[in-house]
């Protein structure tokens, strides 16, 4: 079976929190989001046969314990992201896969046939504001719509075992998290700081106060300080370290 590949990556700590894993790349996405880090896997092609690209994951088993597909936009590609990541898990690896949503088919058909265990659904602005900020039409508003009501029914029955909301925080766009905080009420929410030409990025300490707007616990992602899980001053970091003093920062740890 033929893939459109992009890249591979052996060994990230970066695309799964918690876990070492391998990173695999596919080309094409319907999406022109103008702070796109991947630009050119927007589209080109170097067709792959997909065993190759399953070769590339068996030779980093020994360092690594799942594999994240991203893109591009990985669930363009449904018979072939299905493939790979059933024969992922076959050998005994976790699947992720991060995706902007506008493919609900390729969702849906990972999560009946078991062949995912984490996904990062990326909602970028409040709904009205998709068709001005990133030209995507009606259709695809409606088809990343469909994505979150099938991961939020997987991810609250069990079916699927970990879903990420993720939201890219821009400098004057700090108002759509309250929106999309209402549209992902329950699942777990990152605010990952946006980065982009000369645009000055949200601080760690503005994330915070942007997310005690919505008084919830929320995974807070920066590149000064990777992940951490803030709650109203309360902070924990890699799952073990607790700060109770709010002013104690990352300065200080």
């Amino acid at each position: 079976m033929e893939v459109n590949f992009g890249g591979f990556v052996p060994l990230s700590t970066v695309d799964w929190r918690g876990r070492a894993v391998c990173t695999v790349f596919l080309r094409g996405c319907p999406v022109r989001c103008h702070y796109c880090h991947n630009r050119a896997l927007q589209t080109g092609k170097d067709v792959r046969d997909t065993d190759e690209v399953v070769s590339l994951i068996k030779d980093s088993r020994i360092a690594v314990s799942g594999v994240v597909f991203s893109g591009g936009e990985a669930t363009e590609q449904k018979d072939a992201l299905l493939d790979m990541a059933k024969k992922a898990k076959k050998m005994g690896l976790k699947v992720g896969v991060q995706t902007n949503g506008v493919y609900p088919a390729t969702i849906k058909a990972l999560i009946d046939e078991n062949a995912v265990d984490l996904i990062h659904l990326d909602i970028k602005t409040r709904w009205e504001h998709y068709l001005r900020l990133l030209k995507v039409g009606p259709e695809m508003v409606g088809a990343i719509k469909e994505s979150l009501a099938i991961c939020r029914d997987a991810y609250k029955s069990g079916r699927l075992p970990e879903l990420q909301i993720v939201c890219t925080m821009f400098r004057g766009r700090e108002d759509d998290l309250v929106y999309i905080a209402k549209e992902a009420e329950g699942l777990p929410l990152v605010l990952q700081q946006g980065v982009f030409g000369k645009i000055q990025p949200l601080s760690f300490d503005e994330l915070k106060a942007v997310a005690d707007r919505i008084d919830r616990s929320v995974i807070i992602r920066t590149r000064e300080d990777g992940e951490v899980v803030y709650d109203k001053n309360r902070i924990t970091i890699a799952d073990t370290m607790v700060v109770n003093d709010i002013s104690q920062t990352r300065r200080n740890y």
